[in-house]
């Protein structure tokens, strides 16, 4: 079994750069590509900043900061993926953005890489199809914010070899999170349970069922939920829960997953949650 040294992220968002963050941290020579310089810049300030606020807690080495910093390049070339052993597209949740970059994954890549998506519901089957090499492409779903959250949701597509599974499978403990395999459906298992109950209590607001804090506070308190659905999917993007509810929707052809309008017209104003400042609760 080959063994893993250089790992490629294409997307420097706020899941790639989380990934990013990770990798490094863990001893991986890593590659983090996206469009342009500006954009880099800005996810390798975040990476500073979070390995940063790591350190001040206690959870990291100076050290440790220092050579997780060394570890990680940008990069807007696709050549520059070339000798990497493992790539892990980050893009946004759009199935057409997803193939184009997994095309150029594939052409790029060396032969015996493996292809992971950490995409939230769109069929790794399906990414698959475009590249020469189906049997090394997997999902590699993270949970944000990458660096605490400790599950990798590992799924298998309908070509995918055991060899990957088990690399990548190996790869996920060594970054310190805990891989859960399941098979390639719509939403996975994470996102098929947690989309619903979040549009579900969108509902709930809608319908003036609860104030967001009431509907929060009740998840949290009686569920033994670390956070409600409503800052939940504020952490989550709205526009990210509204893509995976489309998905959901139009695979599995169910109405119980079309999302809420209130939802649908949260994301036309741009009020996409945490990443901009509003969603169902305001941030600084």
């Amino acid at each position: 079994m080959m063994s893993i040294k250089k790992i490629g992220i294409i997307g420097s968002g706020t899941m790639g750069n989380g990934i990013a963050h990770v990798s490094a941290l863990h001893g991986f020579q890593t590659v983090l590509l996206d469009l342009n310089e500006t954009i880099l810049k800005t996810a390798f300030n975040k990476i500073t900043n979070n390995l940063n606020r790591q350190l001040e807690k206690g959870k990291i080495q100076k050290v440790e900061l220092d050579q997780a910093l060394t570890m990680v390049s940008l990069s807007t070339e696709y050549h520059d993926l070339h000798d990497c052993d493992v790539l892990i597209e980050a893009a946004s949740e759009d199935e057409l953005i997803k193939k184009k970059i997994f095309k150029l994954m594939d052409e790029f890549s060396k032969k015996d890489a493996i292809l992971a998506s950490n995409t939230s519901s769109i069929s790794i089957s399906e990414l698959a199809n475009v590249t020469k090499k189906p049997h090394k492409v997997i999902g590699m779903h993270f949970m944000n914010p990458v660096p605490i959250m400790q599950l990798v949701e590992v799924i298998k597509g309908k070509k995918t070899d055991q060899q990957s599974l088990d690399l990548i499978t190996k790869l996920s403990i060594k970054l310190n999170k805990k891989p859960i395999e399941c098979n390639d459906s719509p939403g996975f298992v994470s996102n098929r349970i947690l989309m619903p109950m979040i549009n579900e209590a969108i509902y709930c607001l809608m319908e003036g069922v609860g104030t967001k804090e009431a509907i929060d506070q009740i998840m949290h308190l009686g569920m033994a939920h670390p956070l409600g659905p409503l800052a939940l999917s504020d952490l989550i993007g709205l526009d990210v829960c509204h893509d995976i509810l489309e998905v959901l929707l139009q695979d599995l052809n169910d109405k119980k997953y079309m999302p809420c309008p209130l939802l649908t017209n949260m994301v036309k104003n741009g009020e996409l949650g945490k990443k901009v400042g509003k969603g169902f609760y305001k941030y600084n």
